[in-house]
């Protein structure tokens, strides 16, 4: 599934884009560029349930193609205001949640992902880490990393969040925001990135590094718990919930949250 990759002056050149990792003592260890004609299961898992994740969502995730689906190179996650019926289960909103686990699970690492993200109100897309084993015990006390949240109504505006401490509710999140000079999110394609190391992680959006967070905490072990165990990527596109509040009249369906590759790079030494 690797495309071809050429080196040129310390950067990974590869077809469809040019990654902006130039630091040749990242590796590249895994990655898909969605080439095929469907979703390659020996990389991703697809949730299908109408839990929402704890935060008052309103999709049920399906593993329909109107849901999921690879598309002219891109995996596109859509959100439809389709009152699916899964076994049962009624939701106004359905869309699509895939992670990696225990197909792709990392202790550290740079993560890149060129994505291009709806907009409105209610839609929230989301990049983010989980702790495969959770070592340390349920969320958050194993932590959480967010790669990239978008609040649809808010669309020149992500943020990076990392969430530890204590099991919920008393937990606690430390959080930076990254806000385009001109455009919106939804209008282009981005590379969002995340390079965590023992002790330290840097968000970047297209390149430019935006924050850096060394110090967390966690009630369960010394620092660098929780995110010193591996985690597995997940990407999902909700609706509705405690960050973005309700779809209103003026929210589009369908919207696409559209990904064009996941790659992750580590140290050699890692």
């Amino acid at each position: 599934m690797y495309k071809i990759i050429f080196f040129f002056a310390g950067a990974f050149l590869l077809s469809g884009g040019v990654s902006l990792q130039a630091d040749d003592q990242w590796k590249l260890v895994w990655s898909d560029e969605f080439n095929g004609k469907n979703l390659d299961y020996s990389k991703w898992g697809v949730e299908v349930n109408a839990f929402g994740g704890g935060n008052q969502e309103m999709q049920l995730y399906t593993d329909r193609p109107e849901n999921l689906r690879i598309e002219n190179g891109r995996l596109i996650i859509e959100a439809r205001k389709d009152h699916p019926n899964i076994q049962g289960t009624l939701r106004e909103f359905s869309s699509g949640r895939l992670r990696t686990k225990h197909r792709g699970d990392w202790k550290y690492g740079r993560f890149e992902i060129r994505a291009k993200v709806p907009e409105g109100k209610g839609m929230w897309p989301a990049i983010w880490m989980l702790p495969t084993d959770e070592k340390y015990g349920s969320w958050a006390l194993s932590g959480e990393i967010d790669i990239m949240e978008l609040d649809g109504a808010k669309p020149n505006h992500v943020l990076g969040t990392l969430h530890f401490g204590d099991q919920w509710p008393g937990n606690r999140q430390s959080s930076g925001e990254y806000v385009l000079k001109d455009g919106k999110f939804s209008e282009d394609f981005h590379i969002f990135a995340l390079e965590w190391e023992r002790g330290e992680m840097r968000w970047y959006v297209d390149g430019e590094h935006y924050q850096t967070k060394t110090k967390w905490d966690s009630k369960a072990a010394p620092f660098p718990a929780p995110f010193d165990q591996r985690f597995h990527l997940l990407l999902n596109l909700s609706i509705g919930g405690r960050l973005v509040g309700t779809p209103d009249d003026k929210t589009v369906f369908p919207q696409k949250f559209e990904i064009d590759y996941v790659r992750v790079f580590q140290h050699d030494s890692k």
